[in-house]
């Protein structure tokens, strides 16, 4: 035996090699191009000489003239889309003087530059030609923290839930909440004044900020937590008369609310002739007087108790005159949804947990209130809460109410207000909600008459829309469906900007009371009148002389101001193109989230580069296919970047699920990859990848001498294929197991009750044999006959690496078996998560009929539900139990649905949200990925597994990074099911 398993290793390295020699008969080295015509004839231009010179003088940071991370800096969250010219991301303050002082040399002097945080701006804040300073990336840090005095000093591209996160153990945050708390920077909220929930009691960002460092022309530092230098006298007594010239003008002509006028707050700024605190100036002005670097913010202690309140009202009219007598409960916020955004939460399942008669049902229009009531003392805030609940429920219109103590619950019902914009972003058609008038404000008390007064200018223009908002502080947040692509749209678009913004004004309001003012700000000179602009511009001058911050922004001297319709508009639609999602990606930026326990995006989380994210993978791809379909000459160029940006993409598709508007970048990543490689040589090693896929079954007949072969030759297979760690081939074959197995086309299939088809996919087969005995065992134990379905080759590996004529052929051979399996009528259970996903995310696209493979939880929760009784432990270890990411993004329940199965059995499981473990099918095994494989694991998983003798994992990529990266043993979650009935 020993001979031919020699002799069989020997072969199989022959025909890889073999292979080899005739890949490169069939596909000989491609001749190195000839230099670029165009690149010949350019001289350096300005930007490209900038980098030069900023790396030769020690910019630590990064400077990036490509086309990916250009695009990835040419969106927000507005309707807007502005190709900059370089993007510069510095390490730290020094790196902003560095840059600001290399500006100011003559060559570079005209050179604009714009400041950037989360790019979650709705308005175009930091949309602008030259240079655009990425604070987001590298400049995160929390770098002092006064518990005594109440401050903490952080870098402006520290993230809002980062910097709470770290303050959580001593009981402090920073009081301003934004809907887009998980990726909006501090930086970006002090420059745009943001707030959220919860200002009418903790005010704006700009009531929350102590002080400022600043960078201004020049490289010169500015600081409000030291004494000024001398070079800052005359710009401080140019600054105090410019205050003092329109202070009373601009109060006269801006009104007295809450959300009320900042950004060149000469009121503010200026509290007396005595007075002068200048940083107040930069709060809310969107970057145009120069690079805030430090900030300072004002700490507030955490609630110790909270009580959410539901209210359902029969109309949103009933549910905004309500508001005056709610704010009398004193609570610390109340948030609306009108009738439509209820009922999208409603079909999108987000109000499940509610009792019926307060979510909706069937057609009956609901509008929702959340009130949060906050209190030192439980019992008290009972008391409180349970008055309130008792007004509510007298209130006209009222249909039903809900009252929840539970953390976990009210973070998943705010969670529902939060998911607002993104459900308005899921409406079909060419027609889709936009950001531009979406931040009015006026009195509670005109709130009635001012959304009349809007609803009828919506019917006017026959404009369907959505609103939802902060009723406590008048703040009403609305996004009309238009199609921005249709000049028609473009004209209304402009017609209804100028017509609200002069209802705002007409009902003593602000039109852009919590998401900054951005090309919005050309109404400013009307706004605060001519004589109080004057000496805003006089403010703009003594900062920026050169008028390079920002510019055509806010206050403009010499420079024209830039008008709502004079940035390109981003194109939305480019119906039937399979790049179309790229095309509706909004800047939601939801992808850009910091939290690591969240599945989307793990690349993003692990560099915080916005190139490798779905929204700047997605802007990237937008628009090299514009530059394609338009014949661009230097289509090349473009697509060698798109490329780098799309190769460190995991392809966990997260983002499908995750996205508001599903932006799949795995999908359009394979199409993309597909027409790359039409003109350039593939990697032998992607074929030989997709070989193996194809052979599970040869590998399951002859699995002992395939594990001889691998145990001689594994190492000399990674390095031709430049990957590291494969995993053994299994020692059992599926035979051995102890179950029945069927191939899906046996003439005889099973057909009786009680069988569960236990579906083997191939690379499952091949590695994780153990995981499909654990399942079938489980399933034993809990009274069912499992039957093992192996299947025909799998899809997965061509896909994800864009081979698409072999990707489609499989995958609908695969279709094709599961739909004969489909009619036994029997279940069909996936043991690896990550296959039975690809069936319904990607298979459906090539055949909306594919049938369903349940997931090994869903089909016993099913069970569990229709009353099935399963044997119960005696006593059984507890373990801790993690989920597959793509898994958690696709089924954000999954950990409860184990939990209750475990609860069910008599176990006792802990489950962990994590988010990526870095391994991803073939993501982990290659060379290339290995820091970002581990930093990932470090991140997520490495503490949770650590110190553990065994964990729960759900899919067999996490329990190979597990058992790769850590001393801990990772077994399927029916193993334990197993063990603990069977004892």
């Amino acid at each position: 035996m020993a001979n031919a398993d020699v002799r069989f290793y020997r072969i199989t390295l022959h025909n890889i090699q073999l292979l080899r020699i005739i890949w490169l008969c069939f596909n000989p080295p491609m001749p190195v191009s000839a230099p670029i015509d165009h690149l010949q004839t350019i001289v350096a231009d300005p930007f490209t000489t900038l980098r030069e010179v900023l790396l030769d003088k020690g910019f630590r940071g990064d400077v990036s003239r490509d086309h990916a991370a250009r695009a990835a800096m040419s969106t927000d969250n507005s309707v807007y889309e502005l190709m900059p010219d370089l993007v510069v991301a510095p390490r730290d303050e020094d790196d902003v003087i560095l840059l600001l002082a290399t500006m100011a040399e003559p060559r570079f002097r005209d050179l604009p530059i714009t400041g950037r945080g989360g790019g979650t701006g709705t308005n175009g804040q930091s949309l602008n030609r030259g240079v655009i300073v990425n604070f987001q990336r590298f400049m995160t840090r929390v770098l002092a923290v006064n518990v005594d005095e109440g401050w903490a000093e952080v870098e402006p591209g520290i993230v809002l839930d980062e910097l709470n996160a770290t303050l959580a153990d001593k009981g402090l945050l920073f009081a301003p909440n934004t809907s887009t708390a998980t990726r909006c920077t501090i930086g970006g909220m002090v420059g745009t004044d943001a707030s959220g929930k919860g200002s009418r009691i903790y005010g704006k960002t700009s009531e929350n900020i102590v002080g400022l460092s600043v960078v201004l022309e020049g490289g010169r530092h500015l600081s409000s937590l030291e004494p000024p230098p001398d070079w800052a006298g005359p710009l401080l007594a140019e600054l105090a008369s410019a205050c003092d010239a329109g202070r009373d003008a601009l109060i006269t002509h801006t009104p007295r609310i809450n959300r009320r006028f900042t950004g060149y707050d000469l009121e503010r700024a200026r509290p007396d002739g005595n007075t002068l605190e200048w940083w107040r100036l930069f709060l809310g002005a969107e970057g145009t007087l120069g690079m805030v670097t430090r900030i300072r913010v004002r700490l507030v202690p955490t609630p110790k108790h909270n009580r959410l309140v539901v209210v359902a009202f029969d109309s949103f009219r009933n549910a905004l005159l309500a508001s005056a007598g709610i704010l009398t409960h004193e609570p610390l916020a109340i948030e609306v949804m009108d009738e439509w955004v209820s009922r999208l939460a409603r079909d999108a399942g987000l109000t499940d947990a509610l009792p019926p008669i307060v979510r909706g049902e069937a057609e009956q229009p609901v509008s929702h209130i959340f009130v949060e009531l906050v209190g030192e003392h439980d019992a008290a805030l009972d008391d409180q809460a349970e008055r309130f609940a008792a007004f509510a429920a007298s209130l006209p219109g009222v249909v039903g109410t809900y009252m929840t103590l539970d953390p976990d619950e009210q973070k998943r019902l705010w969670g529902v207000r939060a998911a607002a914009v993104g459900l308005l972003s899921k409406r079909d058609g060419r027609r889709r909600p936009v950001a531009f008038i979406e931040d009015s404000v006026v009195p509670v008390e005109h709130l009635v008459p001012f959304v009349d007064a809007f609803d009828a200018l919506m019917r006017e223009h026959g404009l369907a829309y959505g609103i939802y908002g902060h009723i406590d502080v008048g703040c009403l947040h609305v996004r009309p469906a238009l199609d921005l692509d249709e000049d028609r749209d473009r004209a209304v678009f402009q017609a209804v900007s100028d017509a609200v913004y002069a209802l705002c004004k007409a009902y003593g309001g602000i039109f852009w009371g919590e998401h900054g003012k951005g090309i919005r700000g050309t109404y400013l000179p009307d706004f605060v009148g001519l004589e109080a602009y004057a000496a805003l511009q006089r403010v703009k001058r003594a900062f920026d002389p050169c008028e390079r911050f920002n510019p055509g922004k806010l206050v403009v001297v010499e420079r024209p101001r830039l008008g709502i319709m004079d940035l390109p508009f981003r194109q939305g639609n480019a119906a039937g193109d399979i790049y179309e999602k790229s095309f509706h990606c909004n800047g939601n930026a939801a992808c850009l989230g910091f939290a690591r326990t969240t599945p989307m995006c793990p690349s993003y989380q692990a560099t915080r580069d916005n190139r490798q994210s779905p929204k700047g993978r997605a802007d990237a791809l937008r628009h090299w296919r514009k530059a394609q379909l338009a014949a661009d000459p230097h289509l090349a160029e473009r697509e060698d970047d798109v490329f780098d940006a799309l190769n460190t993409c995991l392809s966990c598709n997260a983002c499908a699920s995750q996205c508001p508007v599903q932006v799949s970048i795995p999908t359009m990543r394979s199409a993309f990859l597909y027409q790359y490689y039409q003109t350039r040589r593939r990697p032998l090693r992607e074929h030989l990848v997709t070989m193996l896929e194809a052979g599970a079954t040869l590998v399951d007949a002859v699995r002992p001498l395939a594990r001889l072969g691998m145990a001689m030759g594994g190492k000399w297979i990674s390095t031709l294929l430049d990957m590291c760690d494969a995993p053994a081939i299994s020692r059992r074959s599926l035979r051995r197991l102890g179950h029945r197995v069927h191939h899906w086309n046996d003439r005889s299939l099973p057909n009786q009750s009680g069988e569960v088809l236990v579906l083997a996919d191939p690379f499952t087969i091949m590695f994780d044999v153990e995981a499909i005995g654990a399942v079938c065992d489980g399933l034993v134990v809990l009274g069912y006959a499992p039957v093992i379905i192996t299947l025909p080759p799998g899809a997965k590996s061509s896909h994800v690496l864009g081979l698409r004529q072999r990707y489609e052929a499989r995958a609908r051979r695969q279709i094709g078996a599961l739909t004969r399996l489909q009619k036994t009528g029997l279940p069909m259970l996936a043991v690896d998560p990550a296959f039975a996903l690809l069936t319904r995310q990607e298979y459906r696209h090539l055949d909306a009929g594919t049938p369903q493979i349940a997931l090994v939880q869903e089909f016993l929760a099913t069970r569990l539900a229709a009353g099935d009784s399963w044997a119960r432990s005696a006593a059984a270890p507890s373990r801790k139990l993690m989920a597959h990411c793509t898994e958690l993004a696709v089924l954000p329940g999954t950990l409860k649905l184990w939990r209750d199965i475990f609860d069910a059995i008599g176990v006792t499981v802990q489950p962990v949200e994590t988010g990526c473990c870095g391994m991803a099918g073939l993501f982990g095994h290659e060379m290339r990925n290995q820091q970002m494989s581990r930093n990932l694991f470090d991140a997520s998983w490495a503490q949770p597994a650590s110190g553990e003798d065994e964990i729960l994992a759900t899919g067999f990529s996490c329990r190979c990074q597990v058992e790769r990266f850590s001393s801990t043993r990772a077994v399927h979650p029916m193993k334990l099911v197993t063990d603990a009935l069977a004892q």
